[in-house]
């Protein structure tokens, strides 16, 4: 099995969990992109939201089951074959969250690319910014260094 261990930095890292958490608990109970509407009858539809929002939410567990005692005694987070799937949607949900709620005033440019001026952003933007980029950065890892195979899956 194919792993994939980023040491990163105590100090950096924690206290964008916070604000990780605190995104993550607003979608215990809401799905981050509404599926397109389809014709479905009503009992199809609450299925299959049901099922999105367990996925969505089982993904985000996996996220955050990353950043255990381990990573904090070591740094260091892993990705395998078993959770980079569900760690890369989460990630994904995670940031079109972040976008909705505390980031609509960036362009899409400007998200894509990271170039801020940090000194124009306000203290709490700053850590939301940098949770943002984070968790692309996490998805960049993902799709750079697993097989696609496993993505494909």
């Amino acid at each position: 099995m194919k792993k994939v261990e980023v040491k990163l930095s105590l100090p950096v890292v924690a206290p964008l969990l916070d604000v990780i958490k605190a995104v993550a608990d607003t979608l215990k109970s809401q799905l981050a992109v509404t599926p397109a509407q389809m014709e479905l009858d009503a009992d199809m539809r609450q299925t299959w939201d049901e099922d999105l929002l367990f996925a969505q939410n089982a993904g985000v567990r996996s996220l955050l089951a990353m950043f255990d005692r381990q990573f904090f005694e070591t740094g260091t987070i892993s990705f395998d074959e078993e959770n980079a799937e569900p760690i890369l949607r989460a990630c994904a949900a995670l940031r079109l969250q972040l976008r909705e709620q505390h980031l609509k005033g960036l362009d899409d440019e400007t998200l894509e690319t990271s170039e801020v001026d940090m000194e124009q952003l306000a203290e709490p933007m700053r850590a939301i910014f940098m949770c943002y980029v984070f968790l692309a950065t996490i998805q960049e890892v993902i799709i750079q260094h697993l097989d696609s195979e496993i993505l494909d899956g």
